[in-house]
């Protein structure tokens, strides 16, 4: 019985759209980092910017980053955490604790449904560094990995720098936030540049400052999934905010007829199963969409929703129905007018 997968990694869900009049002068970055892609608009920068310079702190930043975040590097500060069975209080940076902190804050917000520790569940089911070719997990191995899974395994002191789990296995995954996260650190460099206008995407998480080349909020579009091989797009124009996707049309894999997401539910230990195909939030923080829109995906169409509007969230919502892709929009992303 084999595993056939799709897309391995998850594409860019958010695209930008380009318009046909006059420009000013912008700057672009491209490149390759936390196993995706990222791109990177400077608006009119000043004439005595040193770009060559910005460029490699730029660069020295994302690398930061993925040594303390990344599960694909053995190195990892994050790496070193998971394989270390210790459950004695362990000395980290301060930037490593405060992350494990905010994302734990996070795991309350949404009742668990957003759980870093969820690492051991992703790697069973084959969406980790070591993906999974053969048969599917057995409800035994899922239940021996979920034993291992729940936010209170991980405690943090960051006025100490340590942390420490209270089980040996416990095995932190920041899929659902280490792209956000970047984003968010690239933005803050720029912003101390003195950089006004800007757009940072990394992996489809975008944060965007002030105006594009045409002098106007960013145009961009949100994907809405058709099929399988149809994607339509729904644009938007924003400004001064950060935008994140979750989805499940990008990245799963499909089993005697049976599709499974990427989006591992932390409280059950298997991949949603529910009509809700993707979540886009918008927020002052990249981190913190990109979190809630994991947390939404695995929540579904209504309690996702329902959250979202509690917590007064913009969120954008694809829910499939028996005649196509119905959009549901909460009362705050309503609020952001189409252009």
């Amino acid at each position: 019985m084999s595993v056939r997968a799709h897309n391995a990694i998850l594409l860019p869900v958010l695209l930008l759209v380009a318009c046909g009049e006059s420009e000013l002068q912008s700057y672009d970055l491209s490149g390759h980092a936390m196993g995706t892609t990222f791109n990177i608009t400077l608006i009119a920068p000043p004439a005595d910017a040193d770009l060559n310079a910005l460029r490699i702190r730029i660069s020295e930043k994302l690398e930061h980053i993925e040594n303390i975040a990344s599960t694909y590097r053995n190195s990892s500060e994050l790496s070193t955490f998971n394989l270390n069975p210790s459950t004695d209080w362990i000395s980290v940076s301060q930037e490593f604790c405060e992350m494990v902190s905010a994302a734990q804050e996070l795991s309350a917000t949404t009742y668990g449904a957003f759980d870093i520790t969820v690492g051991p569940l992703v790697n069973l089911w084959g969406f980790g560094p070591s993906n999974r070719e053969n048969e599917l997990p057995t409800s035994d191995e899922v239940s021996a990995a979920h034993e291992y899974v729940g936010y209170e395994f991980v405690q943090a002191d960051c006025d100490q720098s340590v942390l420490r789990k209270t089980a040996k296995l416990v095995y932190l995954d920041f899929s659902g936030w280490a792209k956000g996260y970047a984003v968010d650190e690239v933005a803050a460099l720029l912003e101390r540049e003195k950089l006004e206008n800007y757009l940072v995407e990394i992996g489809g998480e975008i944060s965007v400052r002030g105006h594009n080349a045409k002098q106007h909020k960013f145009s961009i579009a949100l994907e809405k999934p058709i099929s399988d091989n149809d994607i339509q797009y729904s644009v938007w124009e924003f400004s001064d905010v950060a935008v994140a996707t979750s989805g499940d049309y990008r990245n799963f894999f499909d089993e005697d007829g049976q599709r499974y997401s990427h989006t591992i539910d932390p409280r059950t230990g298997y991949p949603t199963r529910h009509h809700l195909t993707g979540v886009t939030v918008v927020s002052s923080s990249t981190a913190y969409a990109d979190a809630m829109a994991t947390a939404f995906m695995v929540l579904g169409p209504d309690d996702g929703y329902a959250l979202a509007e509690k917590l007064g969230i913009a969120g954008y919502f694809l829910v499939r129905t028996d005649n196509g892709i119905e959009e549901k929009l909460t009362s705050q992303f309503e609020k952001l007018r189409r252009p």
